[in-house]
């Protein structure tokens, strides 16, 4: 495998499954590989345990399962995962890795719309979703409903994972240059700073700006798409033309940013949340952004980047165009065989304000 610096594309995730780096329990799905990651698919047990927690050198997580675990929960044919609770979940795919190759996870899309906190723990680990070169062993993965309940089952995939060689991030003057060629988002001036380029939030105008997780729901099956009622599960937001939101304590939101977003062909992007000295708020729980996305080639056109954001503490307003996130862009190894959005099935190519797939569309 070449150790330029970069991320693996769909082809060499696939080669990664025949080269015995990537262990599987059961045959591959026909569309787990993304453009430049792979789903990581729930196994058969989960266990609610305590607390959440990290094994620490020289400790695997069944061995901290074993002491932490409350109780065991069949998952094969479907069970709930209530709001509030810490489930951990031994996924079916494991890892022996390369020296020179690393990984980092994180969740899907669909994962950080409905509200679900989960991370990636591997044995030894001192912190999550990061996997050092040359890991070998299992992967397992922490999962906490915050807002609704949710049936899971084994095969159900919440999060992802990306692989990579080096250090592949972009420095700024490079991410610059990049975006006076491919204009990453859009935006006259943009903010390059603190590695990345800034994106900012839509508040502006009369109609639907954002929707409010509503508490006290039905259960959300994390599998099935179209089937709920957004009135169900979510408050409309309008802007009544103040250009502001206030954010209420421990309330989730689904808003939208004021940009544009591109990721052209041979990039990968990542959001990470803002500086939080500016404000008392998390944005972003799902932040990979795949080659091809927002991209004209592959049917984008521009895509907005959705917005998961939590405030902590106190009311936080938030003003359109404030500064809430920024994208980190990195370099792929090699242009992957499918971009995102074509002919993947892509739930959120072009998107604008946008709910997860599981909701009928309004």
């Amino acid at each position: 495998m070449s150790q330029k610096p970069g991320i693996l594309a769909d082809r060499a995730i696939a080669s990664l499954f025949e080269n015995g780096n990537l262990i599987a329990g059961a045959p591959r799905d026909h569309d787990q590989i993304q453009p430049a990651s792979l789903d990581l698919r729930l196994g058969a047990k989960a266990y609610r345990v305590r607390a959440s927690f990290l094994p620490g050198p020289g400790h695997k997580v069944e061995d901290k399962l074993s002491r932490l675990s409350m109780h065991e929960i069949d998952i094969t044919e479907g069970a709930v995962l209530e709001t509030g609770c810490v489930y951990i979940v031994e996924l079916m795919e494991a890892l022996k890795l390369k020296d020179g190759l690393s990984a980092s996870t994180n969740p899907k899309s669909s994962t950080g719309r409905l509200d679900i906190f989960t991370r990636v723990i591997s044995d030894y680990a001192q912190e999550f979703d990061i996997i050092p070169a040359g890991y070998e062993g299992p992967l397992y993965l922490e999962i906490s409903p915050r807002t609704f309940p949710i049936i899971v089952r084994q095969g159900s995939r919440l999060s992802q994972i990306r692989f990579r060689t080096g250090q592949s991030v972009l420095t700024e003057a490079a991410l610059l240059a990049l975006h006076e060629r491919e204009t990453l988002v859009a935006s006259e001036m943009p903010n390059v700073s603190g590695g990345g380029i800034a994106l900012s939030i839509d508040l502006a105008g009369e109609g639907l700006v954002g929707y409010r997780g509503k508490h006290h729901t039905g259960v959300i099956d994390v599998d099935r798409k179209a089937g709920y009622d957004i009135l169900d599960f979510w408050e409309p937001i309008h802007g009544r033309g103040k250009g502001e939101l206030i954010l209420d304590p421990d309330e989730f939101y689904i808003l939208v940013s004021r940009e544009a977003v591109h990721v052209p062909p041979l990039c990968a992007a990542e959001m990470t949340p803002f500086d939080p000295l500016v404000g008392e708020f998390r944005v972003h729980y799902a932040g990979f952004f795949d080659p091809g996305f927002g991209h004209a080639g592959a049917g984008g056109k521009g895509a907005r980047a959705v917005l998961e954001v939590r405030s902590h503490e106190v009311p936080f307003i938030l003003e359109h165009g404030q500064i809430v996130g920024r994208l980190i862009y990195e370099n792929m190894l090699e242009m992957p065989e499918t971009l995102y959005g074509a002919g993947l099935g892509s739930n959120y190519q072009a998107q604008g304000l946008k709910l997860s797939k599981h909701f009928k569309a309004g």
